[in-house]
């Protein structure tokens, strides 16, 4: 299954330490800056987001999130207002490799990247350092299968 956004925002909450804005345009347009990178990336808001963006409650939650990113009142999700116009980082990213569900179907833990392994569920732990962590495969398609076998027989639900 691929990668489908859960709309939680935890990719966006800090990414204001990455981005900035370097300047308004105005017309809802602006020159983003990557502080890491230097990038510069002209970007526009969504037409569809224009009164989503105006609304700046996100940052007394969360003071480090994107200067884009906004969370929706009406669903309680998290929306990108430059989806359409987001920068190559953003594209590319998808915040798991494997994600691992409990039998109750709620998030037990998360493979990132190549094999970083993130859980605050100790039985999972426990399962991951006994079982997983001695695998060694050169094709990360046979360690997914693994992994996943192992997983499941355990009682979890992945979704790679």
């Amino acid at each position: 299954m691929p990668f489908e956004c859960a709309q939680c925002g935890e990719c966006c909450s800090h990414l204001g330490l990455v981005h900035v804005i370097k300047e308004d345009y105005g017309n809802n347009r602006f020159l983003l800056l990557n502080q890491y990178t230097g990038e510069t990336n002209k970007v526009v808001i969504d037409s569809d987001k224009i009164d989503l963006y105006a609304d700046n409650g996100i940052f007394e939650r969360e003071p480090e999130a994107c200067p884009f990113f906004r969370v929706s009142r009406a669903d309680n999700k998290g929306y990108c207002t430059i989806h359409a116009t987001r920068p190559e980082i953003c594209r590319d990213f998808s915040c798991w490799r494997l994600l691992i569900l409990d039998g109750q179907g709620k998030r037990a833990g998360r493979v990132m990247f190549t094999f970083t392994f993130v859980s605050e569920d100790p039985q999972l732990k426990r399962l991951w350092q006994e079982s997983v962590d001695p695998i060694i495969a050169d094709d990360p398609a046979v360690w997914d299968h693994e992994v996943i076998r192992i997983l499941t027989k355990a009682g979890y639900f992945v979704r790679s």
